[in-house]
This record gives C-alpha cells, structure tokens and sequence, in this order.
C-alpha cells in the first residue's frame, strides 16, 4: 500500500468510522420516510466487486431482515435507476415490465407503488434511494424533494464505502494494521484533539518503511 492511500485514508477521517457512517444513513430513510408517509424507505449501495445492490439502511417494512441482502445490480427498478441515473416514479409496480416480483417477494415485501432515485456522487453512480407506498400519489414537487435527500444519502453512502475501503486495504498490511488500529481509535477524539492526533499519525507513518 502506497503512502498516499494511507494519508488519504486518514485524512478522510474514515478509519474506524463505518458504524457512524451507516446511522446517518439510517437517519436519512427514517426522515424520508416520515415526509413522505411511506410505508418504508431504503437505500441501497453498488457493490461493484459483485456487481450487485446491498440493502444498507432499511425503515418501515421488512427492516428487521433487510439491511445486508444483495440481489443483481442489473435487476429491478432499483437496477434500471442506477444504470439511467434517472429518478422514476411508479403507481403501480405490477404494471410495470422493469419491476422484479422475485426480488421483491425475497425481501419479504412487494410494494404497490415506489419513488426511486440513483444516489450519485462526484460523477459516480454509488446506490439507490427508494420511498415505498405513500398515502398518496407521488408529485413532481416531491421527486424534486427527493433529490435533496438523495444528495445527502450519497455523501454518507460515499464515506461509508471509503471507510470499508480504507480498512480493507490497511488490514493485514504489516507495520500499517497499527496505524489502522490507531487511525481508527483516534478517528474518535474530538475536534481540538484531532490536529495533535494527525501529527502523531505522520511522525509515525514517517518511520515506517515504503509499501
């Protein structure tokens, strides 16, 4: 591992992070969710090792088993959002030939109708942000509002990633393992601690050997 990808990863802050990183995710759906009286909202990440959609927060129906279920990056509307990187609004899903009821039936639960957004970050197309069954008929108005929520779901999607990224990439990496382990214990001092902590990381990522 290079140098550069060890500062970048501790500049980042992400080290240590990712359990941070998956409630504000959580936090997001619950929101969304509430605005827009839905019966459940999720967001889904692109794993793009597998090619497939992991569920990675999950409010409202189906949450106690949801979060961590994969299914094809190619499938469903989750799927056709993500490759288009279009928004897409359907009222009735049954009617539509891009929904996938195998899929859904998996999840435990197969909506009528669902609002859906790529999450999509410094050019990257990085999961999918799903509303499920309002009240209501979905609006222009609300896909646009929508979008907010999905912009902000992408940056905490993006930070999560990194984080796993970060600590698979230092795992097992010799003398660097104890700066990941230092680098993630650190990641949780406060902010007056932190430029102290950043000078501890360099002085010792200065003694250890090229990679």
């Amino acid at each position: 591992m290079s140098d550069d990808r060890l500062n970048a990863a501790v500049a980042a802050g992400v080290l240590g992070s990712e359990e941070r990183f998956r409630e504000l995710l959580r936090s997001i759906v619950e929101v969304a969710r509430a605005i827009f009286a839905a019966k459940a909202s999720s967001v889904l990440l692109l794993d793009e090792a597998t090619n497939e959609l992991v569920f990675e927060a999950v409010v409202g129906e189906g949450e106690e088993d949801l979060v961590g279920k994969r299914f094809p990056a190619g499938t469903g509307v989750a799927g056709w959002v993500l490759a288009t990187r279009t928004p897409l609004v359907i009222e009735d899903v049954a009617r539509d030939p891009r929904f996938a009821k195998d899929v859904a039936e998996d999840t435990g639960y197969v909506p009528q109708g669902l609002m859906a957004v790529p999450l999509l970050h410094d050019e990257r197309a990085l999961g999918v942000l799903e509303v499920l069954d309002r009240q209501s008929r979905f609006t222009l108005a609300e896909m646009e509002l929508l979008g907010l929520f999905a912009s902000q779901a992408a940056v905490a999607l993006d930070l999560l990633q990194r984080a796993r990224e970060a600590q698979a990439a230092l795992a097992g990496a010799g003398e660097l393992a104890v700066v990941a382990r230092l680098a993630g214990a650190l990641a949780g001092l406060g902010e007056e601690a932190q430029p102290a902590a950043m000078r501890l990381l360099e002085a010792i990522e200065a003694i250890l050997p090229a990679s």
